[in-house]
């Protein structure tokens, strides 16, 4: 097949996507395919070029890839390099590359990735996609939406609420809430702009920074314990994933340098625990309506309760990335399981 892999864009997790997109282009071509790995904002060539054959060098036409710096992206400086200086976010002969291929792989990760706008601009411009549709997209990517519809469906979580810039509760004693507690912007991944918040001064800083990446957030109660997560793929869950920061939490620096974390896979836990966790994962993807394939967070306490944080719909692929290690321990190579998510993928267009 002819393959687009689309990566990039304009979140905080630009350089992750990247590196997620890097992986699986190198998995599908070793499959088979023509793969082109494309900057959903940079975009290829000028608008208007002829891109007859394109595929046939798609490895010319693919972006280099450098790694994952320590420090999110520059965005202004992103927008500020782009050639053409357009406002359309599709950069240029992206959208006609995507409709010459016979399905483009989502590896982004973010917003304009993860919550539905790219998927329904490709829904009304005919184009094949890797990954859960435009609702269910949206609605996973809103952390506090995600928070209400886990309790309406008795999915256990920790208690919350979400507020917007213009209407924020800058006291900590007005939220209801308790010390302490987790602040962090109600879209965003890969952890970043995440505090966790144990006197009223440190809450007022941690708004500050959540408002630095976006206009709404979600203070929740803090849970002390372990954390893991789970894939659930075609509806069923794969193992429970252990996650252990070597120092701090799993925020962003631990989540992508080599080293910064120990995983095991499956997590050592009860086996009636390791059901019911996997149960509930399978549960979270059917009350949000997500498709193909996602990832679950959970936190799990000293008596061993545990609470869904949130779902990924667009899971990392990284070297150090969760769902890789767990379709491993079924005996799913990374190489399988991109080709499994084209073919669940491929099964709504049929």
């Amino acid at each position: 097949m002819n393959i687009v892999v689309l990566a990039g864009g304009l979140s905080s997790e630009r350089d992750v996507s990247f590196v997620t997109g890097a992986n699986v282009t190198d998995a599908l071509r070793k499959n088979g395919h023509q793969v082109i790995l494309l900057d959903v904002f940079m975009g290829y060539g000028d608008e208007g070029d002829d891109l007859a054959g394109v595929f046939g060098r798609s490895r010319e036409a693919s972006v280099e890839v450098t790694g994952i710096s320590k420090d999110a992206p520059d965005l202004a400086a992103v927008r500020k390099s782009r050639k053409d200086q357009s406002d359309c976010f599709f950069g240029p002969n992206v959208i006609a590359l995507c409709r010459m291929a016979d399905i483009v792989f989502l590896a982004l990760h973010g917003e304009n990735g993860e919550n539905g706008k790219i998927q329904a601009a490709f829904d009304l411009y005919g184009i094949k996609y890797t990954g859960t549709g435009y609702l269910s997209s949206a609605i996973a990517m809103d952390k506090g939406l995600s928070k209400r519809l886990f309790t309406a469906n008795g999915i256990p979580t920790p208690a919350g609420i979400s507020m917007k810039k213009q209407d924020c509760q800058w006291e900590f004693k007005k939220t209801g809430l308790t010390l302490p507690c987790v602040v962090k912007p109600c879209c965003g991944g890969s952890s970043i702009g995440v505090s966790i918040v144990r006197t009223e001064e440190e809450y007022q800083k941690a708004l500050e920074e959540a408002f630095r990446w976006e206009q709404e957030v979600v203070v929740e109660d803090y849970i002390r314990g372990r954390e893991f997560s789970i894939a659930v793929v075609d509806s069923s869950a794969l193992p429970v994933i252990e996650i252990a920061p070597v120092e701090g939490f799993y925020d962003y620096k631990n989540k992508y340098a080599a080293g910064s974390a120990v995983e095991t896979c499956p997590a050592e836990l009860p086996e009636d625990l390791s059901a019911r966790m996997q149960r509930c994962a399978e549960e979270v993807s059917k009350a949000l309506g997500l498709e193909t394939y996602s990832r679950m967070d959970f936190l799990l306490d000293e008596e061993n309760q545990f609470y869904c944080l949130e779902a990924n719909t667009l899971p990392g692929m990284t070297p150090t990335s969760l769902i890789p290690q767990e379709a491993q321990a079924v005996g799913v190579s990374f190489e399988q399981l991109c080709e499994k998510i084209i073919r669940i993928s491929l099964k709504k267009y049929e």
